[in-house]
């Protein structure tokens, strides 16, 4: 025994850093942004994990728990997992929840409705920090409202004209011949189509910005610093691991993006047509041309009179791409393009084939450069 007390007594191992929080990320991006800030401390915790979307994704037992336990969650914000705006309030309580959103330096882009980009200011928002954002959403909600009661004034106009003329369609013989039948189809189809892009302008709130920001690498450069800056403050005695990590990992992220920049150069004037508007803060960065998008609402498939659009859209702005995204049945885009000649290919924005940790991120830069390379240069 005092033999063995004499080489415990002699040998020294190595002080492992070790976390003294416990740390949630939401999605993939986000997590592997707060995996690389606390690389050689601790893991945190991921809530959608694998192939999961945040658009449908429900929380599970195991996982709720997670939250409940943590010192610190982050997330995008409400209007990307708003499936955690509930378990945050009744779960997290004793907990610092950091919205990204709001990350100081970070760069908010509106959404573009209704699909068609081309007439779109492409600088519009392009500089509004998460500080203006937030000036300017009581203006928004405002418009917003302002509009809403428009639209409804409208509408009820709309449907007495509507009553009047189906009451003279009723008496008058002249319209016997009228397909009646196919009338009230494509109407209810048009309503069905409407009613799916005021659905997802709603989804989006009443500033209706786009919350894929962390596909914009100035933007997670941003929510770095501002996790490093949140984890030093939790968990004080790792404070100089986690800023040697933010600042490492900020350097990589530059380091890919001018990479990404040189290879994408000489496709900037090619226009494309992404499945949904998840990218402008992608397009923005590398100065790509998206034209259009399959559907103004990931929930909802587009309907006969959409698919026709864009169709004619493939044909006659030149596109020479059509993206299908890993998240949703690529079946829609495949018969969208037959017959044109059109490219496509598949992007993933969660990376949601890719193994979550610190290396996700770059790895997901990378994956998504490269199928913009493949299809705009006409090799997919």
């Amino acid at each position: 025994m005092s033999i063995l007390g004499l080489l415990a007594g002699s040998v020294s191992f190595p002080a492992l850093a070790q976390a003294e929080v416990k740390v949630v990320a939401s999605i993939k991006p986000i997590h592997s942004l707060v995996a690389s800030v606390m690389e050689g401390v601790g893991p945190p915790d991921l809530v959608v994990e694998g192939a999961g979307s945040p658009h449908t994704y429900s929380l599970r037992p195991s996982t709720a728990r997670k939250i409940a336990n943590a010192d610190v969650v982050f997330w995008v914000g409400p209007q990307m997992e708003s499936f955690l705006e509930t378990p945050l309030e009744n779960l997290a309580d004793g907990a610092t929840v950091v919205t990204l959103k709001d990350a100081h330096g970070l760069t908010l882009l509106n959404f573009r409705e209704g699909g068609n980009f081309e007439g779109h200011d492409h600088g519009d928002h392009a500089g509004e920090t998460a500080a203006e954002h937030a000036e300017h959403a009581g203006e928004a909600h405002e418009d917003h409202a302002d509009h809403a009661d428009e639209k409804h004034e409208d509408h009820a106009d709309h449907d007495h004209e509507k009553h009047e003329e189906h009451a003279d369609h009723e008496k008058h013989e002249e319209h016997a011949g009228h397909d009646h039948e196919k009338h009230e189809e494509h109407a209810d189809h048009e309503k069905h189509e409407e009613h799916a892009e005021h659905a997802d302008h709603a989804d989006h709130g009443a500033e209706a910005f786009d919350m894929h920001i962390w596909l914009s690498p100035q933007n997670a450069i941003a929510m770095l610093h501002e996790i490093e800056e949140t984890l030093s403050k939790a968990d004080p005695a790792n404070a100089a691991k986690y800023a040697a990590n933010a600042k490492a990992e900020a350097e990589e992220i530059s380091k890919v993006s001018d990479a990404l920049k040189a290879e994408l150069k000489g496709h900037q004037s090619k226009p494309f047509v992404v499945f949904h508007d998840a990218y402008r803060y992608f397009e923005e960065a590398y100065n790509l041309n998206a034209v259009g998008s399959v559907t103004v609402s990931p929930e909802v498939l587009p309907g006969a009179k959409r698919l026709t659009e864009v169709r004619e859209k493939l044909k006659n702005l030149g596109v020479s791409c059509v993206f299908s995204e890993a998240q949703f049945n690529p079946r829609m885009v495949a018969v969208l393009k037959e017959g044109t000649g059109v490219n496509s290919a598949e992007i993933d924005p969660l990376g949601s084939t890719l193994d979550s940790g610190p290396q996700l991120y770059t790895e997901l830069l990378k994956q998504m450069g490269s199928a913009f390379n493949t299809c705009l240069s006409g090799n997919s």
